[in-house]
Parts: C-alpha cells; sequence; structure tokens
C-alpha cells in the first residue's frame, strides 16, 4: 500500500483525512468513510492505489460530456469506494463494495478490494493503443482514488491526451488545485439544492459541492453539471429552478444535464422521472439564463442535441451517447459564427 496524500497527524496516533469535504478523523486500524483510506499506526494510506475494478472505453457522451471533445473515445477507469452513500447509487457494487465487504458494522476490517492491479504507465498505454482521446476518472468516485488519479493524468498529458473527472465533486481545495493544471474537464453532480435531503440521500452536506462547483470553474477546467431528476425529492419546480439560477451565477455557458431517474439500489419507492419534468427543467433552465441543458436517459429525445445560442441552429445531433452529427466549424456555428463553449477539434 501507499501513503495517501492530504491528512493531518492527531493526538493518539489519530489522523484527519482532509482529501474530501467529510475530513473524515481516523483512528488506528480504522478507514475513513470512502473505505479505501485506513489508518496504519498513525499514517494513512490509500487502498486503491495500484488497481481498477472497472474499465471500459466508452463515448465521452456518456460521462456525460456533451462540450469536450465530441464524438471522441474516453479510456474509463473506477475503482471501489466513495464518500457518498447515495441511496439511488447507479454503481453501488463498485462505489459501497467496501461497505458491503465489512462495512461500517466492523469499520476496523480492511476489506477485501477487488481490482486488476495497474500502474499509471500502463493506463495511459492502453489508452493510447486504444484510440482514445482522454482518459475518464469515473465509475465511482474520482476522489478517493486521488493518487492514481493524479499520477496517470501527468503521465497522460504527457502523451497527449485529455483528462476527465466524473465526480459528485466532494473534493477540498488543495487537491484539486493540485490536479487542476492536468485536469481538463469535469461532469460534477449537484443531486440536490436542498440541504437537508442533499445530506439524507447522500450522507454529506451540500455546501461543499457548490463551493467546488465554483472552485473548479475558477481554475479554468471545462465543467458541465448533472442532477439526476428524482420524483419526489427534487423535481419540484423550485428544486429546479434554484438549481438553474445557481449555475446560471457560476457560468451561463456551464451545460446542465437534466437526466432521467429509474429506480435502483436502495431507492426503489417511485417510478422513472416523467419525461414531461425533464423538457419542464430545460425551460427553466432557459428562464434562468443558461444557455445550454439537456435531457439525459432519454434516447432520441430533442433535449439531446446542441443548439446555437446565436440562431437556434442545431450544431451537434445526439442519439443517446452517441454523436450522429457535428456541424461546428472551427468551435463555432456554421450558420452564423457564434462561438460555441467547450473544447472541441479545430478550435483556437
Amino acid at each position: 500500500m501507499r501513503e495517501a496524500m492530504f491528512y493531518e497527524s492527531l493526538e493518539e496516533d489519530r489522523v484527519r483525512c482532509t482529501l474530501c469535504g467529510l475530513l473524515c478523523r481516523i483512528r488506528p486500524g480504522s478507514r475513513g468513510a470512502c473505505g479505501v483510506r485506513v489508518n496504519r499506526g498513525g499514517r494513512l494510506y490509500t487502498l486503491v492505489d495500484d488497481r481498477v475494478a472497472a474499465l471500459h472505453v466508452d463515448p465521452i457522451e456518456k460521462k456525460p460530456l456533451f462540450h469536450y471533445l465530441p464524438g471522441h473515445a474516453s479510456f474509463s477507469i473506477g475503482t471501489v469506494g466513495c464518500n457518498f452513500r447515495c441511496l439511488h447509487c447507479q454503481n453501488s457494487s463498485l462505489s459501497q463494495q467496501p461497505r458491503l465487504e465489512g462495512g461500517r458494522r466492523s469499520k476496523e476490517a480492511e476489506p477485501h478490494v477487488p481490482g486488476e492491479r495497474v500502474t499509471p504507465d500502463s493506463l495511459v498505454r492502453a489508452a493510447v493503443e486504444g484510440g482514445c482521446r482522454s482518459i475518464a476518472y469515473t465509475y465511482s468516485e474520482p476522489t478517493v482514488f486521488f493518487e492514481l488519479a493524479l499520477e496517470t493524468a501527468r503521465l497522460a498529458r504527457q502523451e497527449g491526451l485529455g483528462n476527465v473527472f466524473v465526480t459528485n465533486g466532494f473534493i477540498t481545495e488543495a487537491p484539486l488545485v493540485l490536479i487542476a493544471p492536468v485536469l481538463d474537464a469535469a461532469n460534477i453532480d449537484l443531486k440536490f439544492i436542498d440541504k437537508a435531503r442533499h445530506r439524507r440521500v447522500t450522507g454529506a452536506p451540500l455546501q461543499p459541492v457548490l463551493d467546488s462547483i465554483k472552485r473548479y470553474r475558477d481554475l479554468d477546467i471545462w465543467i458541465e453539471v448533472t442532477t439526476l431528476v428524482i420524483p419526489g425529492l427534487n423535481d419540484s419546480e423550485e428544486s429546479l429552478r434554484s438549481m438553474a439560477e445557481f449555475i446560471h451565477g457560476v457560468d451561463p455557458d456551464i451545460p446542465w444535464h437534466v437526466t432521467r431517474f429509474h429506480p435502483q439500489h436502495r431507492l426503489l419507492d417511485r417510478g422513472p422521472t416523467p419525461v414531461s419534468t425533464l423538457s419542464r427543467a430545460r425551460t427553466l433552465a432557459a428562464e434562468a439564463g443558461l444557455r445550454f441543458c439537456y435531457s439525459g436517459n432519454v434516447p432520441g429525445d430533442e433535449g439531446e442535441a446542441t443548439s446555437c445560442p446565436g440562431c437556434g441552429a442545431v450544431v451537434l445531433r445526439r442519439y443517446g451517447s452517441r454523436l450522429v452529427e457535428d456541424r461546428i466549424k472551427g468551435g463555432g456555428c456554421p450558420e452564423c459564427g457564434t462561438r460555441i463553449p467547450g473544447v472541441f477539434d479545430g478550435a483556437e
């Protein structure tokens, strides 16, 4: 195991992990809330520095990132562990694995950590050989495998690859500032705008996420925001409007993905999101001044396309996670020349 970054020593061999907003105080032999950072004799170690539990080549649109190198493949990796415990997690077999095996009930135990042993160099070589334009740190939560992500991202940049986080945004300032020079884009979840519901469903406070979204933008990392719209929890007009207004206050060019919920994990007491709710969310986003809002998990919906904010012409057309038409020329609309914010081939 490798000694972890970002922690402080406390009395009686306890440590405080400062990687994420939970700031876990961890006694010897115990793990943090993520389940993959363990205190051994007053030193904090990461259990996921050298293994990945999920590895695929995905279209970048699947992240979802619609304004970052559209149409290209991203070499996507993830480990077990997460600093959230979302009731509706779609990757719970990865994110919650340390809790499921050993778990919070026996916090002293170190869980079995599944995954393929890797090195940053082997990951970058595989991405290059796979014809990918970027590496995405995704599936669980990249913050909890920060050390592996940082070293891989630095090597990837040397090989001309981009680096992408798909994240809950629950990272503190120091690690984000450290990785920012080699982090090109991120999709950040804004799960709730209500503080009590955010804590109840995710197990974590909301404010660090809001702070992080602003910080990513200030560090000039291209960001897009995703909200899984859950019936009865965050689908009211007040909630959707508040989220849209918050994003607009950070930057009206940030794309907002409002995606359809399906029952999963421990949140099984409600049905899928009506498509009409997503349409209404896009209307509220436009009223708030956001220039790009997309429907997700509804293949074929008109809300998957990117339209020019200047003349309304469709410049990117998609079906699900597949790009089917790219009309952007030099980073702008082919009809009126309006710049489309994002990172595109051929843009200056």
